[in-house]
């Protein structure tokens, strides 16, 4: 005997609106206007016999009853989005779709990417940025990077890169009436700002460097200000001025002769760059092929310096 299942693109449009608690937010997500939503609301209902939302002049509340059925379907919801989504991998077994940072995309992963590429040919690798959280279930992603705490309920975290900030600039700043010696030096000098914002309170800027470094008598809101990071550094080797750059972006350009370390004070990060995946996709080979390598490269990293010490 079958079992009685209401229609699903009402009670698709019941989980979205129950989650904004509203059909304009939930008419924006699904591309309907409001009053789609509201039809849809009201088939459910009356498929149920049983009254979801309450709603209010400037409000929408669910029902008790609502309130207890909303759990599941959600629950059911992102059991079919994971089940598509193992189903179109045994199909396309062989693309990587990643999301990363913009800055990790430019100055990390893409000049180390053709080696992942020449040690796994047969997989197609898909890289796009974004400095928003991807959603696994509704975007189809296999992996991100994620920069903060390495806490993500529901997905695996494993940190990928630490965090620490310093001063660089242009060898070309090292020299003349005000050349670079010392960090009062830089009241002399244009100071450059990162733009990015992230939801971390220990996210450096000028003010906490030149706190940490003892500096006082340099204007820390002074500059123009770049997002994404990697304009700031392609600012400071273009020689506009001195960026407060993360360490792992700024290596090969340092180590090449584009920027240098005026000063040896750098500033610790609270937060680091995280793997992060669905927890279900753990033992996944494709996820743990790329996972893998982005280990060789980090503890490559670490090799190398250390043989430089």
């Amino acid at each position: 005997m079958s079992r009685a299942i209401p229609p699903l693109n009402p009670l698709r449009t019941f989980e979205v609106a129950a989650r904004h608690r509203s059909f304009t937010r939930a008419a924006e997500e699904l591309s309907v206007t409001a009053a789609a939503v509201s039809h849809q609301i009201k088939i459910l209902e009356e498929s149920l016999g049983i009254v979801l939302f309450v709603r209010q002049p400037k409000s929408l509340e669910l029902t008790k009853a609502a309130q207890a059925y909303l759990p599941s379907i959600q629950k059911a919801f992102h059991q079919m989005a994971e089940a598509t989504q193992q189903l179109q991998l045994r199909e396309n077994s062989f693309t990587l779709k990643i999301n990363v940072p913009p800055t990790f995309a430019v100055k990390w992963l893409m000049p180390r990417l053709i080696r992942f590429l020449k040690h796994h040919p047969s997989i197609d690798v898909k890289v796009s940025t974004s400095a928003q959280s991807v959603d696994f279930d509704r975007e189809g992603f296999d992996l991100a990077v994620r920069y903060g705490r390495g806490v993500y309920p529901g997905l695996h975290a494993e940190l990928c890169l630490p965090v620490e900030v310093f001063p660089v600039c242009s060898p070309t700043l090292l020299q003349g009436k005000h050349a670079l010696q010392e960090p009062a030096d830089l009241k002399h000098h244009i100071l450059l700002h990162d733009d990015s914002t992230y939801a971390d309170v220990s996210n450096p800027n000028w003010a906490m460097w030149l706190l940490h470094a003892g500096v006082l008598g340099v204007d820390a809101t002074r500059g123009p200000s770049f997002w994404p990071s990697h304009l700031v550094i392609n600012a400071a080797i273009d020689g506009m001025g001195v960026a407060l750059a993360k360490r792992n972006w700024v290596e090969k350009d340092i180590e090449e002769g584009r920027l240098v370390k005026p000063f040896e004070i750098s500033l610790p990060v609270e937060f680091s760059y995280y793997l992060v995946y669905p927890e279900s996709r753990l033992k996944d080979p494709l996820i743990t092929r790329f996972v893998d390598w982005v280990r060789s490269e980090v503890e490559a990293d670490k090799a190398d310096k250390a043989g430089c010490l």
